[in-house]
């Protein structure tokens, strides 16, 4: 059986409200408790951007930087984040931030010392997965918040899939802005145009995928799961070419762009494509939108999909990733949070469980490090708790 990816030692640098940190960690799962604002979350954000992308809350690098109460009078200009870990290639060192100057820019990567040439290689050391109560909306928010949930599913199974959505977004920006100009010569419309189709109909092939598999798994789970099973399917961009080989389906993506060009001129904006699809949840035994469910069954339902896909992380790759769930166990009766760690044990990985009160972990017994964290002017600490 493979090793269990896990964080063994993580360090901040002036990362939030952290002036600084060294944290050494088992394989066990850790739980970060204390008081709200204590900074268990900036703790977990670090975490997140040891994967490529922003973190889990998207936030500018130079919001990142630590500052305000507490700041020592020369105040940081960068913050770094290093973690070893037992990783799906062994074990490795990561190190990542930015440096003064760079608060808006991209983040600096280094893999057992040597830059990484891009943040997609972190890939091959870590899958991470995250559950924030800022999510708890999704079903009823916007569908540009479920594509970007469902492409962040999609990449940790799917590593090309970031990179794809990055090209795809690039040559329509510079489609939109030739047809906002005017600028209609068919030579430089025609050629963004082909590699719209190759890149969107790639990006549509690879969420379906992911869907039709989760679909599957949540089925093959439904009878035995202490949380509600979902129904999962998308919608927006060529269903109905949706069994039609990838040829076919570039062909007629390509046709809707060359049509539509009058039209997304107008609009001032591309109107078709993989970037108005929409991941459409239902309530699997009731037979009703998640988005009208109740707010308790909106929340345990986003909870099955998670793990859902966690299982699915782990049946693809041969590692479990690892969780990040913040404030995951404040709404679970004392019951269902049972079963919730008795779920993360089985799959097998490390999670990062945060909560306000101890006692709400009471039932992961010696399976968690207990770490508790506080805040004095300004500045996170942290203890391992008796």
């Amino acid at each position: 059986m493979a090793a269990r990816v896990h964080i063994e030692k993580l360090k901040l640098n002036g990362f939030r409200n952290y002036a600084s940190l060294s944290l050494d960690l088992d394989e066990r799962h850790v739980v970060l408790t204390g008081d709200n604002g204590a900074g268990k979350t900036n703790l977990m954000e670090a975490v997140s951007l040891l994967t490529p992308g922003r973190g889990m809350r998207r936030a500018p690098y130079g919001d990142l930087i630590r500052s305000g109460p507490g700041a020592d009078a020369a105040p940081a200009t960068g913050f770094s984040v290093f973690a070893r870990l037992e990783g799906m290639a062994g074990p490795v060192d990561i190190g990542t931030g930015v440096d003064g100057g760079e608060e808006s820019g991209s983040r600096r990567v280094r893999i057992n010392g040597a830059p990484a040439r891009t943040t997609d290689e972190l890939l091959d050391h870590l899958r991470l997965l995250w559950l924030t109560p800022a999510m708890d909306g999704l079903f009823t928010g916007s569908a540009g918040d479920r594509r970007r949930f469902l492409d962040r599913l999609v990449l940790s199974v799917d590593p090309a899939h970031g990179g794809r959505a990055l090209n795809y977004e690039r040559a329509m920006r510079s489609r939109n802005r030739l047809l906002s100009e005017g600028r209609t010569d068919p030579t430089w419309l025609d050629g963004l145009e082909a590699q719209m189709a190759e890149l969107g109909v790639a990006m549509a092939m690879a969420r379906n995928e992911v869907v039709r598999l989760l679909s599957d798994l949540i089925e093959s789970n439904a009878e035995h799961s202490v949380f509600p099973a979902a129904t999962v399917r998308l919608e927006g961009f060529l269903e109905d070419e949706a069994l039609a080989s990838a040829s076919d389906m570039e062909a007629a993506f390509a046709g809707m762009l060359e049509s539509g060009r009058r039209r997304d001129a107008a609009a001032g904006r591309t109107l078709s494509g993989p970037h108005r699809s929409d991941l459409i949840v239902h309530h699997r035994a009731k037979g009703m939108p998640a988005a009208l469910s109740s707010t308790g069954e909106q929340k345990a339902l986003l909870i099955g999909l998670v793990l859902g896909h966690a299982q699915l992380v782990r049946a693809m790759t041969g590692h479990a990733p690892v969780l990040l769930l913040d404030e995951i166990a404040a709404h679970l009766d004392e019951g269902r949070r049972a079963a919730l760690f008795d779920l993360i044990e089985a799959l097998g990985c490390q999670a990062f469980m945060t909560g306000t009160e101890p006692g709400l972990f009471e039932a992961l017994g010696d399976r968690a490090q207990r770490i508790e964290v506080t805040e004095t002017a300004g500045v996170s600490q942290v203890r391992e708790a008796t």
